[in-house]
């Protein structure tokens, strides 16, 4: 494959293609504040959303990388947001709206077309995210990771997990493996850097399940168990991350 790896700022053209396809599970999409990046990333931090074709076939993703600067403590050794991916983008608006540039860039999104899974393309777009984030002048890139794996221990805490080894002593978990051989460290977690509420019929229809019983509900693709209360009918889902952070200089 002749990879072609740009900007939306770059290449303004592809960026109808962003979208193609989604890697994530339907209670996923309900995030309420996701739609403060993502309704407009594309025109508000076009030099941060990352676009790979084929060059033979420019008219298909291949894969997407989302980013996104936010001012954070200037100790880049600071702990970064216990509120994880939320707080992140909470951040980056503000600071939008404030005209501040930031002081760090942040990993949101890496996605890769399902038919192309496993063949790398995952490293590639790291690769080119912490070159574009040092291109535009920053020090460090942060990434407030969703495991991959993590979903088939659910009950395990996420710091429990996440100091996972292989005999390599490389993360057992994929996606922190490659964050690792990156360049990246592990500093931390947040045990909320998501959270999803919504009523018992609203789970019932994100995800084909009853949710009728009060107490924790396993959910295939969540990364720990929805909270479910049926006397008061809803559920929350509080999804972790693993921090990383790149130093890039």
């Amino acid at each position: 494959m002749d990879l072609l790896v740009t900007t939306a700022a770059r290449n303004p053209e592809l960026v109808p293609l962003l979208g193609d396809f989604s890697p994530w599970p339907t209670f996923m999409l309900q995030d309420q504040i996701s739609p403060l990046y993502y309704a407009d990333a594309r025109t508000a931090w076009p030099e941060h959303v990352l676009i790979a074709v084929d060059r033979d076939r420019p008219d298909r993703l291949v894969a997407s990388g989302y980013s996104v600067p936010f001012h954070w403590d200037d100790d880049p050794d600071a702990p970064l947001p216990a509120g994880g991916w939320d707080e992140v983008i909470r951040n980056a608006t503000l600071d939008r709206l404030a005209g501040r540039r930031g002081n760090l860039v942040s990993a949101l999104e890496i996605s890769v077309r399902p038919d192309l899974r496993g063949t790398g393309l995952s490293s590639t777009m790291l690769a080119a995210m912490r070159a574009n984030a040092a291109e535009s002048g920053f020090g460090t890139l942060v990434a407030p990771v969703r495991p991959n794996a993590k979903h088939h221990r659910p009950k395990e805490p996420v710091a429990d997990y996440a100091a996972r080894l292989r005999a390599d002593g490389l993360p057992e978990d994929p996606w922190l493996r490659v964050h690792v051989r990156a360049g990246g460290v592990i500093a931390g977690v947040s045990v909320r850097a998501m959270t999803i509420a919504g009523t018992l019929a609203e789970w019932r229809a994100w995800t084909g399940l009853p949710f009728d019983t009060t107490g924790p509900v396993e959910v295939p693709g969540a990364l720990v168990p929805v909270h479910c209360d049926t006397a008061h009918d809803h559920a929350v889902y509080c999804e972790p991350c693993v921090w990383v952070r790149h130093r890039l200089d």
